[in-house]
């Protein structure tokens, strides 16, 4: 098979295969005689030697500072939070192991969901009191929703899963016995734990938060400027749990649904080439549901996980061609908890989710001593494959 050239064209635009280029260059289907041999020529005399000019004063420059790409772990790092329910308990877990690295900046933050929960928790402590504040942040939260098994705690981790809820209590919101507009637990949460003003500080990463644009079923990401408490709610609110949220005159719903969590406008954004991908969502389930709340919940593990395969494969095209440089590299809550596909987004059992964040954190570590980029290139991020 023919190899074909991809790159610099014909004057007139064309471009085919290298078997074909050669074989036009070569004219060999032309039905004129064969040139005579050129005549051979004598050789030429050997000419007296030059004299060399003394060697022009070499100026020595320093040297442009290039980026270490050995250097591991990275000195400067952006975080993509991926949503999940009570399953981002395991990125708790990662950003606790991260933030005891004394010498890991975060650039950039980019969440949806609870991911996005995790991200204005991270990013507002970082911003108050450094790393200490940030683990005091999330620590505080999620103890705090650990130990409260009531109907509303429940229906607030609703606000974390797109579609979470859906079969759980389904009958209840069909049946009328369920006012949505009371449900507003989340915000209170999030007015204790998160101090939106101090999110402009420079002291603060750059934040990119992601909700769904109702009107049109786009994705709508705020940047650090534009986030408020109505923000984050918006980009943890399931159609089917809560109300949608109103910003400017628009509508959203849960950032889930459109990018979860966003990965190529946090490419763009970041000053830094290391991404690092923490993704709770499970893409793999070797059972097939047969059950309604089985069926349920692999759809939502499905809806979740697609938008962002896509942006995998956008960003694995980027780095063979437009951006080299870029690291991209996943923790994968599946990968270091059994049978997560089988498990609920919604179990706020307080087992489940002390495993969470503990195999969270043995995750973090176990990236964080993978050496140098040689050693970590074992275990790339998996690029969805084509048809």
């Amino acid at each position: 098979m023919s190899e074909k050239i991809v790159g610099a064209h014909d004057d007139g635009g064309s471009q085919g295969t290298a078997a074909s280029r050669l074989l036009l260059s070569t004219n060999i289907w032309s039905d004129a005689p064969a040139p005579k041999p050129a005549p051979v020529l004598p050789p030429a005399p050997t000419p007296a030697p030059a004299v060399q000019a003394p060697a022009p004063a070499v100026r020595t420059v320093a040297p442009v500072e290039q980026p270490r790409l050995n250097q591991w772990p990275p000195r400067k790092l952006s975080l993509a939070l991926q949503g999940g329910g009570t399953f981002a308990a395991f990125t708790w877990g990662v950003l606790e192991r991260l933030l005891e690295e004394p010498h890991i900046e975060f650039d950039t933050i980019s969440g949806a969901s609870a991911g996005a929960i995790n991200a204005l928790l991270l990013a507002s402590g970082l911003a108050e009191g450094g790393p200490e504040a940030a683990r005091a942040r999330l620590n505080r939260f999620w103890l705090r929703l650990m130990h409260e098994a009531s109907f509303r705690s429940l229906m607030l981790l609703g606000g974390f899963s797109p579609a979470g809820s859906s079969v759980a209590f389904g009958p209840t919101l069909r049946s009328g016995q369920f006012d949505p507009f009371d449900l507003d637990p989340l915000r209170q949460a999030l007015s204790r734990d998160i101090n939106f003003e101090v999110l402009r500080d420079a002291r603060c990463p750059k934040l990119l938060i992601a909700a769904t644009r109702i009107r049109d079923g786009q994705q709508q990401i705020f940047g650090t400027d534009a986030i408020t408490a109505d923000v984050a709610l918006a980009s943890t609110c399931p159609p089917l749990v809560h109300c949608a949220v109103e910003i400017d005159g628009e509508a959203y719903w849960d950032g889930g649904f459109g990018g979860n969590p966003p990965l190529i406008k946090l490419a763009q954004q970041s000053t830094t080439a290391d991404l690092l991908l923490v993704q709770v969502t499970p893409t793999r389930d070797s059972y097939v549901p047969i059950t309604l709340a089985a069926i349920d919940r692999r759809l939502d593990q499905i809806a979740a996980n697609a938008a962002l395969n896509a942006e995998i494969a956008a960003i694995a095209w980027a780095q063979g061609s437009a951006a080299p440089a870029l690291r991209l590299s996943r923790i994968a809550a599946e990968d270091h908890v059994d049978g997560l596909a089988q498990r609920s987004s919604t179990d706020l059992g307080r087992g489940f989710i002390r495993l969470l964040h503990r195999s969270g954190r043995e995750a973090a570590a176990r990236w964080l001593g993978q050496g140098t980029v040689s050693a970590k290139a074992q275990h790339p991020v998996p690029v969805p494959e084509l048809a």
